[in-house]
């Protein structure tokens, strides 16, 4: 008898604890659904709250914690230094992180942690803005191992690359009083090799990201706006000669003007009509 009433309460509690959990999870998607309610009229202080809630009741509930990281970060913004600013950057990057430790290749986590990351590099001392754009290509990195056919991470490895060498490559031909129509070499070759020890394997790894992104998406201008300035960086700092600098230079002016005319064609492409 005792056993059997054993059995009658461990059933009983697992049906109660069932009915308590399901109940938890359809306060959560309430809770989740007026969230996104707020965050589409911008009332964003509002939506973490409910968002923090449906998490709170459910911590499977993957979409509230994507909608509540991204309600901080989409109220950081970058260079601003304020505490409450400060706050949602690190509450936005903290909640991606928890993300990513279930799901190691959310794409979303990814891609807004990548972009943090980059947009931090745009303030800061010199020292901030380098670690801010290390940690933006290690995300754009992890983006390609787990989707190596999107363009966009292989295109902001490109744009890195280019930001990380481009002051260098200003203050070069600044220091050797170069005109802009002079395509380069850098004349002292002890410049030119220690910038080429430094930077060439950025600069030849950017225009192979760019390639690539071209590769998967023919018609990114911006991409090609990026190959055409590391072509240039590239006939000041790894070419040996005038005439393999007078090329890659003539190269960069294609991919310039074929941007443009892209840019031209997208523009006179008839638009879509939205499905009413």
């Amino acid at each position: 008898m005792k056993i059997q009433t054993s059995k009658w309460l461990m059933c009983a509690l697992c049906a109660s604890l069932v009915s308590l959990t399901g109940c938890a999870k359809l306060k959560s998607r309430d809770q989740m659904n007026q969230g996104v309610q707020a965050y589409k009229n911008n009332h964003y202080a509002e939506a973490v709250r409910h968002f923090k809630e449906a998490v709170t009741l459910d911590p499977t509930n993957q979409n509230a914690q994507l909608y509540l990281a991204t309600s901080y970060m989409i109220q950081w913004v970058p260079g601003a230094e304020s505490p409450d600013n400060k706050k949602n950057y690190d509450m936005a990057k903290q909640e991606f992180d928890e993300v990513l430790k279930k799901d190691p290749s959310n794409s979303l986590a990814l891609a807004s942690l990548a972009s943090m990351a980059f947009n931090s590099a745009a303030s800061g001392t010199p020292e901030q803005k380098a670690a801010a754009l290390e940690e933006a290509r290690k995300w754009n990195q992890r983006r390609i191992e787990v989707d190596p056919k999107d363009p966009e991470p292989y295109y902001y490895l490109g744009v890195i690359s280019w930001s990380q060498t481009y002051p260098p490559y200003r203050d070069a031909r600044a220091a050797a009083n170069m005109k802009d129509a002079d395509p380069g070499p850098l004349k002292d070759a002890k410049v030119r090799d220690a910038l080429k020890e430094k930077y060439g394997r950025q600069i030849e790894d950017g225009i192979n990201n760019l390639t690539k992104a071209l590769a998967l998406d023919k018609e990114n201008e911006d991409a090609m706006v990026y190959v055409n300035l590391l072509l240039r960086e590239k006939a000041l700092v790894l070419d040996d000669s005038e005439d393999a600098a007078k090329a890659d230079v003539a190269q960069a002016e294609d991919w310039y003007n074929r941007s443009i005319d892209t840019k031209k064609m997208k523009a006179n492409r008839p638009q879509k009509k939205a499905v009413s």
